[in-house]
């Protein structure tokens, strides 16, 4: 199992080598002239920003100084995602290649070969110009047979440096524009993530909802993922869109921080800020457990969050439980469905927060109303979202399991670069409706 793990390791750290060469030849090698400045300073980049990024996450998962993992965060986790659109353009690139080679040669841009050579004729040493006179008493060559001239004088090319050759030309406008579409795509991705989540309004009928409980208004908030990027400043703009939603109820489900209390207090001290008129519950996703689940469920709870942890209590009108992620059965924590809705009345309506989507077949199972859940994303970062949409029965949005029905939230945050593409962030306001209302 263990060799098998290492050939899987090695085949992927190969092909990722294998696809940085690919865009330094394209971006660098190719639209470089010859060795120089230019294309030393591009492989520079093309060979430390992928170490910075495997620092980068190096430095998260072990815990390292968090002024490090500050440092290591911001070009180490943004290259992951400029290094993914590069690529993809590139690849349609390819196929616009033979498109712009055709419109150079119709407009006659550049020319054919590396540079324009200009044929001059040097005269070999001591040899003499024809069209000098001869000495006296000497005869000159006919005029007319002009090939021995020829013969003796060799020919030197002479380029013409202001005009690159048409690959060279084509592979700049190929380049250019690759780049250019690729930090165009990160960097809107980066704004739509740095300004904080926008609200998501969405109405869910549940038979068993009692009328007195028409429209109760619970704000879903997950994958905030707090750490050496997003910090204090985004959790309060989280805060405050929640805060402006005015809900009833708000819930927490998972992935709140990826590092420990001791580096990301801090930046979670505005959570004690949220305000709702049945307060604010928590349940603990992967990442929790990357991080010290204890210590944050702890933390959180101090913070003035409820954390439900194979638990339920009873709301006006439905019950609320929320069981332990999935990652925490690796220290013997996990869900625990029996113990949270083993017991339960089950004519009464029941909303289950669990962060992991994966789950639902149990909520079904136990007879659960609705499952709140986040950690996809919504795949964050185009094509991810389709290896995402393959690893999860929801991707994102409402779907219905039996009598069951799944909400998945995209998040309010971004994990690894702070990017999204193809899945903006939300905070989605569930309004619970009575079918007797």
């Amino acid at each position: 199992m263990v060799a098998l793990m290492v050939l899987v390791g090695l085949a992927v750290l190969a092909a990722f080598a294998a696809l940085h060469w690919y865009a330094w030849r394209r971006l660098v090698r190719d639209t470089t002239a010859g060795p120089g400045f230019a294309r030393r300073a591009g492989t520079v980049v093309f060979v430390a920003a992928p170490l910075m990024m495997f620092a980068a996450l190096v430095a998260e998962r072990t815990g390292a100084p968090f002024l490090l993992q500050q440092v290591l965060a911001w070009p180490g986790f943004m290259w992951m995602a400029l290094s993914l659109y590069l690529l993809l353009a590139l690849i349609v690139g390819e196929l616009a290649r033979p498109l712009v080679r055709r419109w150079a040669e119709r407009e006659g841009t550049v020319p054919e070969a590396a540079a324009e050579s200009v044929r001059v004729r040097v005269p070999e040493s001591g040899a003499r110009d024809p069209a000098e006179s001869a000495p006296e008493g000497e005869s000159t060559a006919p005029a007319s047979d002009p090939a021995p001239a020829a013969a003796s004088t060799p020919e030197r090319a002479t380029a013409s440096p202001s005009r690159p050759s048409r690959r060279l030309f084509v592979s700049r406008i190929v380049g250019g524009s690759a780049a250019a579409v690729a930090a165009g795509t990160v960097g809107y991705g980066t704004y739509g993530v740095l300004r904080g989540p926008k609200v998501k309004r969405v109405i869910v009928p549940l038979a068993k909802l009692p009328r007195a409980a028409h429209g109760f208004r619970i704000a879903v908030v997950s994958d905030i993922h707090l750490g050496p990027i997003l910090g204090r400043g985004f959790t309060q703009r989280v805060v405050d869109t929640v805060n402006a939603t005015q809900p009833d109820l708000i819930a927490v489900v998972g992935d709140l921080v990826d590092g420990s209390v001791e580096h990301l207090a801090p930046a979670a001290a505005p959570l004690a800020g949220m305000r709702a008129r049945h307060g604010a519950y928590f349940v603990t996703g992967n990442h929790e457990y990357f991080s010290g689940a204890e210590q944050w469920v702890d933390h959180v709870r101090e913070l003035g969050l409820h954390p439900l942890r194979n638990a339920r209590t009873e709301l006006p009108g439905f019950d609320l439980a929320g069981v332990d992620d999935v990652a925490g059965e690796d220290e013997g924590k996990g869900p625990d469905f029996a113990k949270a809705l083993g017991d339960r009345d089950r004519s009464r309506a029941s909303v289950l927060l669990a962060h992991q989507p994966v789950v639902i077949h149990d909520a079904v199972e136990h007879g659960v109303d609705l499952q709140l859940s986040g950690h996809t994303h919504g795949g964050q970062l185009w094509p991810g979202s389709l290896i995402a949409d393959l690893a999860n029965p929801t991707l994102a949005g409402l779907e219905r399991y039996g009598d069951t029905q799944l909400y998945v939230t995209r998040g309010a945050g971004a994990w690894g670069p702070p990017v999204r593409v193809g899945a903006p962030s939300d905070i989605t306001v569930v309004e619970l409706a009575s079918r007797r209302a």
